[in-house]
């Protein structure tokens, strides 16, 4: 990527490819960290678009790569670059945000077409329209994308031979309700699977008793108890060796499906 210094640039990204880089800065929060970068005029620039990234998803998601430099750059160009940053942005995931001087570019995946225009229309708006914005982002089976790439192949944790779920667990589903709630007209099956140990009969209970646990406790965050199904398929769809302790950690898990 070239970086135009006699205008500025910025780059927002929240990719699942950069979370083996930032995962220090990342480990508090468990999810998908958000990185800045690029080249600022000043430092009150840094720190409000600073400011409104860590509004928008939290100090402990941020990462700032953002350098300051004595660099020419359009009128109220900051201001305009902080506007664009709000709750909008949380709809596309994964997803990286461009400006460079009075280019915009926004990129990912979103549920439908209604939001892949709102949002567009949201950028266009914080310049007073004067910046060009090219939607890039996609919507051919984005919402499953959405859901994996939120769960980002993490474990969703229940108290050992139970289904009372972790707080840890709780955590993961708190990031998995705010995606699923912007998908109104979705129907989700959320699968419960188990490690080989023990009966099957046992486990196929467990896994089933497990998933409606998760809808329950979605229902109560406030998605639809209509729009989710549960299904308990024990051990019998392993994706790990159960003959480590590894695997069998992996094999006991919660997938979200779209139906």
């Amino acid at each position: 990527m070239r970086l135009n210094l006699a205008i500025g640039l910025l780059l927002f990204a929240w990719l699942p490819g950069v979370q083996a880089q930032t995962a220090a800065a990342n480990a508090t929060s468990g999810a998908r960290p958000v990185v800045a970068e690029g080249v600022v005029p000043d430092q009150a620039t840094k720190s409000r678009i600073l400011q409104r990234l860590r509004e928008a998803y939290g100090d402990a998601r941020v990462v700032d790569r953002i350098q300051v430099e004595s660099i020419a750059t359009p009128p109220n160009w900051g201001e305009y670059v902080a506007a664009m940053i709000g709750p909008g942005l949380k709809r596309v995931s994964p997803g990286k945000l461009e400006v460079n001087g009075q280019s915009v570019r926004i990129s990912g995946d979103v549920v439908n077409e209604a939001q892949r225009q709102q949002i567009a229309s949201d950028l266009s708006l914080a310049s007073n329209t004067a910046y060009t914005v090219t939607n890039s982002l996609r919507t051919g089976g984005a919402a499953q994308n959405v859901l994996d790439q939120t769960l980002a192949n993490r474990i969703i944790e229940f108290k050992t031979g139970s289904a009372l779920l972790t707080p840890l667990g709780m955590q993961i589903l708190d990031e998995m309700v705010e995606k699923m709630s912007q998908m109104a007209d979705a129907r989700f099956l959320i699968v419960g699977h188990t490690d080989g140990v023990g009966l099957r009969e046992s486990n196929l209970a467990l896994s089933n008793a497990r998933a409606q646990a998760v809808k329950n406790y979605m229902a109560r965050k406030g998605i639809a108890a209509r729009q989710m199904d549960v299904l308990g398929k024990g051990p019998d769809e392993p994706v790990a060796d159960n003959d480590s302790v590894d695997g069998r950690a992996r094999n006991r898990r919660i997938e979200f499906k779209i139906l």
